[in-house]
């Protein structure tokens, strides 16, 4: 079965067996995770959630992105390129369960 749940400001698609990076969760690896913001279920749509519906996942691992590149640019002179300093934290969910 497919869904399209809703976390952390944005929307996933997910199947049973797949592995998805989210933002950062609470809880440690091999906690269940339920999420209730089940916009898309099988051929069901909600308004704007469906009723009931939920997807049960596992944490498998915390982990930070790589580091933000940002480019300046400053007319009249040379471009400049950096490193942001921030690396956003995330959280790597199985989907086990649909329903």
């Amino acid at each position: 079965m497919k869904a399209v749940i809703k976390t952390g400001g944005k929307q996933y698609y997910v199947e049973e067996g797949s592995i998805i990076y989210v933002e950062k969760l609470e809880g440690n690896p091999k906690d269940t995770v339920t999420f209730t913001d089940v916009l898309m279920l099988g051929n069901k749509i909600g308004n704007p959630t469906v009723k009931g519906a939920k997807v049960e996942g596992e944490i498998v691992k915390h982990g930070k992105n790589k580091k933000i590149k940002i480019f300046t640019y400053k007319p009249n002179t040379t471009s400049t390129r950096k490193k942001q300093g921030h690396r956003q934290p995330y959280t790597e969910v199985k989907i086990n369960k649909i329903g």
